[in-house]
């Protein structure tokens, strides 16, 4: 299962539960179950976790399918599983904690704190906020640089990155276009480093998932002692499920390397 399918998977499932619980206020768990499995069998899913909570109670945990097709090992409650993208939001609230603390304002200009962080033109580089790193209206293309660390393997650094962008070439003028943006998500990371003085996984571990007692969430992969409940990604293209390997260390994870 490919990004895209992922993210129509959990809309299309988060959609239906929201209209369900709305129009008749409960949902037993064998409707539940029988929902999940059917939009399993849609999308041509290995494995999911799903948590029900309304009013603030735990109303429905509980895992299907597999970990992996090679070990059929069944997925539980407590499985770890790449959230990806869904790690951005882990970023902008690290930021916010910043703001909360003093040490940065959401409009503060990102040279101020990362002096060498230069975008395409001048005028982009002299006014790109904070903000700016995190709503995709840089000017810069869908994707634009997501080469630079995926797939593995790939050498890149901080340094590397922040000095890229003056060689991307935009495709719209700037905040005025949205574009999918990852790198950005990094160099938001980069920043949350250097104004707390901690790594980006650090920071979230510390200031996020320590407090909120997330105690089976994960800032890298290699934070994760015991992988013997994580989950691996399946690629479907060709119609049966291939097994891949889950991502090895980024420059940082502020753009999707959280594990929960």
């Amino acid at each position: 299962m490919d990004s895209l399918q992922m993210k129509r998977f959990l809309l299309s499932t988060s959609l239906f539960l929201t209209l369900i619980f709305s129009a008749f206020g409960q949902l037993s768990s064998l409707q539940v179950d029988s929902l999940v499995t059917d939009t399993m069998d849609k999308f041509n899913v290995a494995g999911v976790a799903v948590a029900i909570v309304k009013d603030g109670d735990i109303i429905h945990e509980k895992g299907y399918g597999v970990l992996s097709k090679q070990t059929n090992k069944p997925v539980n409650q407590h499985s770890n599983f790449a959230i990806a993208s869904n790690s951005k939001a882990f970023t902008t609230t690290a930021l916010a904690l910043l703001v909360e603390d003093g040490k940065i304002n959401w409009t503060d200009k990102v040279i101020d704190h990362i002096p060498e962080f230069k975008m395409y033109n001048a005028y982009v580089t002299e006014n790109f906020n904070i903000q700016d790193l995190l709503t995709h209206r840089s000017g810069l293309g869908l994707g634009v640089g997501d080469l630079m660390f995926f797939p593995d393997g790939s050498d890149f650094t901080i340094n590397d990155l922040l000095s890229s962008f003056q060689y991307f070439k935009p495709v719209s003028a700037f905040r005025t276009q949205f574009d999918y943006d990852n790198l950005l998500y990094l160099v938001a990371g980069e920043l949350i480093a250097r104004k707390s003085g901690m790594t980006w996984e650090a920071f979230i571990t510390e200031r996020i998932f320590k407090p909120l007692n997330m105690d089976n969430s994960y800032a890298a992969l290699n934070l994760i002692e015991d992988t013997s409940n994580l989950s691996l990604p399946h690629n479907t293209a060709t119609g049966d499920f291939k097994v891949l390997p889950n991502f090895q260390e980024m420059i940082n994870g502020a753009a999707g390397g959280i594990y929960s």
